[in-house]
């Protein structure tokens, strides 16, 4: 495997830094992305220790999710989210971590299979700059088989960014460059807490009424 192209480095440092967030507990999450001019594209090997850096910490696959190298190392399991983007989109990196946040805000609006945000400052950094502009996370149920999950998801793979929360079990989000892809992450992750604060300060103040 070559460990010294700019994508893979590039993908390298943004797994240090979530990993120093603590979003990969439990050896979860995947992150990739793709090579320039190929129809190829790096992703996390399986069952890896995401806060260690190694010079195995990816494999190359192909928009099928097949190692394009002889290698040992097995593609996360859920390769197929990333390939279904890769071939709708010119998304050019994929990233699904699993947080607190992110799985309570999915079961506590998963009936309603979305969470919508409007009139917060941090919505700009998804690319939405109108004053009203909204943020709307799809919300679609955690089907343990992989084909049926990406099934459920290829419909909300809609543009070369975006963001879809996986009930009880993380957020995949998606960007035209590394900096993109994290800076929605980021974002979406700022707007789970913000939600979160905000329920649990009007619980309280209803309480004391």
């Amino acid at each position: 495997m070559n460990t010294h192209t700019k994508e893979w480095q590039e993908l390298a440092d943004i797994k240090a830094e979530l990993a120093e967030r603590d979003w990969f507990m439990g050896t979860s999450g995947n992150l990739s992305i793709r090579e320039p001019k190929s129809p190829f594209f790096y992703i996390t090997a399986s069952g890896k220790d995401k806060r260690k850096q190694s010079d195995s910490d990816f494999l190359l696959v192909d928009l099928k999710g097949k190692p394009v190298e002889d290698t040992n190392l097995r593609p996360s399991a859920e390769t197929l989210l990333h390939t279904d983007i890769y071939r709708k989109t010119n998304a050019n990196c994929v990233l699904h971590v699993h947080t607190v946040e992110n799985n309570v805000i999915s079961e506590l609006y998963g009936d309603e299979g979305q969470v919508s945000f409007r009139n917060h400052e941090i919505i700009k950094a998804t690319g939405r700059w109108d004053e009203d502009s909204e943020l709307r996370i799809p919300i679609i149920y955690n089907h343990a088989d992989i084909p049926l999950l990406s099934d459920k998801f290829k419909p909300h793979v809609e543009g070369d960014s975006g963001a879809v929360l996986i009930r009880n079990h993380g957020i995949t989000v998606w960007g035209k460059s590394g900096l993109e892809a994290k800076r929605i992450l980021e974002a979406c992750e700022f707007l789970f807490q913000y939600q979160l604060l905000l329920n649990q300060q009007k619980a309280f103040a209803g309480s004391i009424r």
